[in-house]
């Protein structure tokens, strides 16, 4: 692939070129590419503020008639961008379709959003005056996406802001920017005017900076340690934030669980995706009278997996998506060890065909909750499990974590499921279901450090993306 940026209206090659590798075959070139220099960066978010207002102003229907086509042509183009998806972030080609699928999903909601946002009339406590809340767009939105999720991610927070008339500019991860380059393309194809929608590529902290700087709101998903330098450089100018950051999300499987199901969820929860997913688990925590079972029964899932090539239509878990990321995981599997965690599936690396980043799904045992293993992201296929005596002690340890995102419990009683959702102190909760596995419709994000401002998707779309304003009328008395 040849993947230019796109500013204006107009496809640019930037400074400094780069390529990205196929994660299951480093042989293999996915695209070629190149990073904008700082005046360009500028040139893009000074062509986003030009074409704001004018898109804001733009009839209601046409603004939702072109991003219903921009998921059209997402919907369309599926298995070419899910295709390109797997060859460069290392997802399987059923989950690289699956997630290009979710992106125009998101398309197609955010286009019903256009005509939802009718605002709020009050009747006023004086007589002659009435009272009107409206929504109006925040302004330029900037946006810096992670590798994990190359096309839903941008989609889901661009889509959300041009629903609200916003301009953006996207910077999308430098591992998979393939994505992010077609995404330009389907808008461009859309209709989309010159200028609201703008992709930019360059080195994180320099371009980063000039686009909080520029901009009047900034959607940004990433590690918590990044998400914490990014607030303060946005605290400088008052940038208004939406973060969603790290997890380190924690099942809670009891006695009295389905066992199957347990294993089922946590093992989707864990390892699906090579378990690149903010809101996998990689926390078991598990009351005694079902531990050994369930250890045993997960070791036996883990080790079942067939770990492979992403387009080999057998791969069940692809490679981990850059080699950064692998060493990490190899080395937090280390790490554990020498903690006293013990090691019952998983061996590291996997030799497969092709000379590929890849790593078998991981499950450690005798683990404590406040190590090191149980308190840090590992962000790959590695899940560790935690012993306790009952409720009490697991809603205990499941909350004594700083990262507070996502949550589950798997249990055949109503009281239990009901007592760990009112008392977890994570964003979302899951009830029999895995940690991970989100929907368009709802709000999607976690508490403080796991997130911080205005939630994400569904509803909550518009307190981030749009600005609240009251307006009093003295009409006269009637």
């Amino acid at each position: 692939m040849q993947g230019q940026n796109f500013i204006a209206g107009r496809w640019i090659d930037g400074i400094t070129p780069f390529t990205t590798a196929n994660p299951s075959d480093l042989d293999e070139t996915v695209g070629h590419y190149s990073k904008l220099g700082e005046s360009e960066v500028r040139e893009a978010m000074a062509a986003a503020r030009a074409a704001q207002p004018g898109w804001a102003a733009c009839n209601m229907q046409v603004r939702a008639d072109i991003l219903r086509k921009a998921g059209d042509i997402l919907l369309a183009r599926s298995e070419e961008i899910g295709t390109l998806l797997s060859r460069e972030e290392g997802k399987t080609r059923a989950e690289g379709i699956g997630e290009t699928i979710r992106a125009a999903q998101c398309f197609h909601y955010a286009a019903g959003d256009v005509v939802r946002a009718q605002g709020e009339f009050y009747h006023s406590m004086r007589d002659g005056f009435n009272v009107l809340v409206t929504r109006e767009p925040v302004g330029v939105v900037a946006a810096i996406t992670p590798w994990n999720f190359p096309i839903a991610l941008p989609s889901w927070k661009v889509a959300g802001a041009l629903a609200y008339g916003n301009a953006v500019v996207l910077k999308p991860s430098s591992f998979v920017p393939g994505c992010a380059v077609m995404l330009a393309q389907v808008l461009e194809a859309a209709g989309l005017p010159a200028g609201v929608f703008n992709l930019v590529m360059g080195d994180g902290r320099a371009t980063g900076n000039i686009m909080i700087d520029e901009a009047d709101a900034l959607t940004f998903t990433g590690g918590t340690a990044t998400g914490r330098l990014v607030l303060a450089r946005a605290a400088e100018t008052m940038t208004k934030c939406q973060l969603e950051l790290g997890g380190k999300n924690a099942l809670v499987v009891l006695d009295d669980a389905d066992l199957d199901l347990a294993v089922d969820i946590a093992s989707n929860g864990a390892w699906i995706q090579t378990g690149q997913r903010c809101t996998g688990t990689e926390r078991l925590i598990v009351t005694r009278g079902v531990h050994d079972a369930f250890v045993e029964r997960m070791a036996g899932v883990a080790k079942a997996y067939r770990v492979g090539h992403a387009l080999d239509p057998q791969t069940q878990i692809g490679p981990v998506a850059n080699t950064q990321q692998f060493n990490e995981n190899l080395k937090f599997v280390r790490d554990a060890q020498a903690e006293g965690a013990e090691l019952v599936a998983g061996a590291g690396a996997v030799e497969c065909r092709t000379r590929g980043l890849f790593m078998a799904p991981t499950l450690l045992v005798g683990t404590q909750g406040a190590w090191r293993c149980n308190q840090h992201e590992s962000f790959g296929p590695i899940a560790s499990v935690i012993r306790v005596d009952d409720l009490d002690e697991a809603i205990a340890v499941a909350n004594a974590c700083a990262y507070k995102l996502s949550s589950g419990i798997a249990t055949s009683s109503l009281r239990n499921a009901e007592r760990f959702r009112r008392e977890s102190l994570a964003g979302m909760v899951m009830i029999n279901a895995p940690t991970a596995g989100l929907e368009y419709h709802v709000p999607l994000g976690g508490r403080s450090p796991s997130g911080y401002g205005p939630r994400e998707t569904g509803a909550a779309t518009a307190e981030f993306f749009t600005e609240s304003k009251t307006s009093y009328i003295n009409h006269g008395a009637i």
